[in-house]
């Protein structure tokens, strides 16, 4: 049986378009479909399939997802979830579309769209995994699979605030699809963010001291910083959600089971420290 257009991606399909020749799409028989013919799949989850040709080879494979789910389940990042859904509803006080950019879960956009009841909102990512969990994170949030470093398949000026919440960034795609008038909102990692796991794990992931300033570097054409909040605290963590925390992160793709779960390694409480920045395009 074909899946059903989920009522969250039909207000969407006027800013949809065609990866391939940009048409506009159109639901057909379970599936979107342009006038030349190109398809693209509605899963039976609810996120529509739009990558197309070599898929993406990053993105959180179903381990990492079930570790994200039962990591955030503990409300342990819900401070930044809440200083995001702050940012958004100064940019966006009433009616308008919020795009997720390497959405991952939902667990984000969700949060956002709870604080605003007359938004709509639209995750893309890589993960087909997350994809499943994002589909179903909030009523009024679609989902779609795509590339970040590829051309959004977004018509130009299609979003009020985009998202990007520790995910890669393409700066001109932001600048296109952002109204004159809306935000982008970048959260990232500063160099004490989960200071504890990686003095415990040197394997893990290490945050390179020069991020910010390649950062600004990237932006800087694009975008111009209006107003930036540190949400910095102490987190405490039980041995499970420590496993969950490292399960999550990319760190996970260089950690062997031996150093998740080795006996005593992981510590009890970590630092949370994190800059979230709403910058308004130039």
């Amino acid at each position: 049986m074909p899946a059903l257009l989920r009522p969250a991606l039909e207000p969407f399909l006027d800013l949809l378009r065609c990866p391939v020749c940009r048409g506009s799409l159109r639901p057909d028989r379970g599936a979107l479909r342009c006038a030349t013919g190109h398809t693209f799949d509605i899963a039976r989850q609810g996120y529509v399939s739009l990558l197309t040709g070599t898929r993406a080879t990053s993105g959180d494979d179903t381990a990492m997802v079930q570790a994200r789910n039962r990591f955030l389940s503990t409300g342990r990042y819900a401070p930044i979830r809440r200083t995001l859904a702050r940012l958004t509803a100064d940019a966006l006080p009433g009616r308008g579309t919020v795009v997720d950019v390497g959405c991952g879960t939902g667990y984000y956009l969700a949060g956002v769209l709870d604080q605003l009841p007359d938004a709509r909102g639209l995750g893309l990512d890589a993960s087909v995994c997350a994809l499943r969990s994002a589909a179903r994170a909030h009523q009024r949030a679609a989902a779609a699979s795509w590339d970040v470093f590829r051309p959004f398949p977004l018509v130009d000026q299609a979003a009020d605030v985009v998202l990007d919440v520790f995910a890669p960034r393409n700066p001109s795609e932001f600048h296109r699809v952002l109204r004159p008038s809306g935000r982008l909102i970048v959260v990232r990692p500063t160099e004490r963010h989960l200071a504890e796991l990686r003095g415990h794990l040197p394997a893990m992931v290490t945050i390179d001291p020069d991020k910010e300033q390649r950062l600004q570097q990237a932006l800087g054409p694009f975008f111009e910083a209006a107003v930036t909040r540190h949400v910095a605290y102490t987190a405490p963590l039980t041995r499970q959600e420590a496993i969950d925390l490292l399960g999550m992160t990319p760190s996970a793709r260089h950690l062997t089971h031996a150093d998740l779960g080795a006996h005593g390694l992981l510590p009890d409480q970590v630092t949370v420290s994190v800059l979230a920045t709403s910058y308004q395009p130039r």
